[in-house]
């Protein structure tokens, strides 16, 4: 099996704050590729991306990278900037933000094998409050269609090591620390064995 995979999302994605720019996009491709799968990654985390800019744009940037000869797999990961306030509202509300969710889904699914990492944690509890709500609905979603989700937020809500990156940094994003503690969690989850043991 020769995978070629596509990560979208946004600044997590992209792994913002490692000064090793590895992120967990890095480390979970570098842990899969050690069990000797042939994987070949495309990171396309882009910041500030909402789900309402990767539903504009996966279509496209995944076409010209998932040829016939290989293996798709299609890897969606976003949630954090609809929640974020700007103007004194949310940038995408929940309900628009799960519509969006359920529209790159729908097409998703029928191009190759999906999986789903839920939104993270920050250092702004008012915002890791909408974002846990965001994300127990973009779970529900998945399940209804058989999209796998895997949901890092409870363990990194409650991690010192990711905190302490997050609150030495911008306040938002991990150090490569935290980064290295996201990507076990996704590679030891039983959703992401099942596609890459």
């Amino acid at each position: 099996m020769s995978v070629r995979a596509c990560f979208f999302g946004d600044s997590f994605v992209n792994g913002v704050g490692d000064d090793r720019h590895f992120g967990w996009v890095g480390r979970v491709s570098a842990a899969v590729s050690s069990r000797g799968h042939d994987f070949t990654s495309y990171n396309l985390g882009i910041r500030r991306d909402t789900s309402a800019d990767v539903a504009a744009r996966w279509k496209a940037e995944s076409e010209l990278r998932l040829r016939p000869e290989h293996d798709p797999f299609l890897v969606f990961s976003f949630g954090v900037n609809d929640a974020v306030i700007e103007n004194g509202r949310t940038r995408i509300d929940r309900r628009q933000s799960l519509i969006n969710t359920d529209e790159i889904l729908y097409y998703a699914v029928k191009r190759a094998p999906c999986i789903f990492i839920g939104p993270l944690p920050g250092g702004d509890q008012e915002l890791n409050e909408r974002i846990a709500f965001l994300s127990a609905g973009i779970r529900a979603h998945c399940a209804e269609i058989n999209v796998d989700f895997i949901d890092p937020f409870p363990a990194l809500n409650k991690s010192t090591k990711w905190m302490s990156g997050v609150v030495a940094g911008d306040g938002a994003h991990p150090n490569g620390d935290g980064y290295a503690e996201l990507a076990d969690l996704i590679d030891q989850a039983s959703a992401w064995r099942k596609h890459f043991p």
